[in-house]
């Protein structure tokens, strides 16, 4: 079965929604299908951020739906969309700097009560990044950027989600750990892991992407594959400096 074909896993659809009475976001429109990586880029203060807050439920939107595997979502606390199998990493490596790796990662698994699915998504874990497996007793504050944002995606897998959204995972990275984390995001997807990515290195993330959104200003400016949008001459010239 190809992405193509295979069932929507989320659709966030005529999505308003923003800070009091300010609206940042107006009528946007995201779907991400089973086994895809979708990527979501536009300059700054387009939305993209607002967009994931809304859809895992740090905002409420005031106008539209989010529908997540079959369910309605909108208006879900984070905790309770999580529960759904719906996982969020936020932008800033987000860790607990004076726990090891191992803690931290343990602490993404706090809703699973199996100590044997503890184990084995552990294990996927280390599978994935080996030097988290090395460090696994480093406290995560002595670590450098691209090694917390291993440890801050790592933490997002253990609970085994249907979907991980990603907020700007390579944004304050030195250049070989850009280049590692977009290695590891296409290992991620070679795994089966469904992934939507809000990016600022916009033509990183489209050369991974099965798909890709452009928002501008809060509103939908152009969709299509990950290629198509990499060599739309309107796209490069407006977002890829081309």
């Amino acid at each position: 079965m190809t992405t193509e074909t295979s069932p929507v896993l989320l659709r966030a659809e005529s999505i308003t929604a923003g800070y009091g009475k300010m609206a940042i976001l107006h009528d946007v429109t995201v779907e991400v299908r089973a086994g895809e990586m979708v990527s979501v880029i536009g300059p700054n203060g387009a939305g993209k951020s607002t967009a994931f807050k809304t859809i895992v439920g740090f905002l409420r939107p005031s106008g539209g739906r989010v529908h997540f595997d079959g369910q309605d979502i909108a208006g879900l606390r984070p905790d309770q969309v999580l529960h759904r199998g719906l996982a969020y990493v936020p932008q800033g490596r987000i860790v607990f700097p004076q726990m090891t790796v191992l803690e931290n990662l343990e602490m993404g698994a706090y809703i699973e009560r199996d100590g044997r699915r503890v184990r084995e998504a552990l294990e996927r874990v280390y599978g994935l990044f080996p030097i988290l497996a090395e460090r696994r007793s480093q406290k995560a504050g002595t670590m450098s950027g691209g090694e917390q944002q291993m440890v801050a995606i790592g933490r997002a897998l253990m609970t085994t989600p249907k979907l991980i959204l990603l907020d700007e995972p390579s944004l304050g990275l030195a250049p070989k750990f850009v280049s590692l984390i977009f290695d590891k995001l296409v290992e991620m997807k070679r795994a089966g892991y469904t992934m939507m990515v809000v990016e600022q290195n916009a033509a990183k993330a489209l050369a991974v992407a099965d798909r890709g959104y452009v928002l501008e200003l809060g509103r939908n400016r152009f969709e299509g594959t990950g290629r198509a949008l990499l060599e739309d001459p309107e796209v490069k010239r407006l977002y890829l400096g081309g």
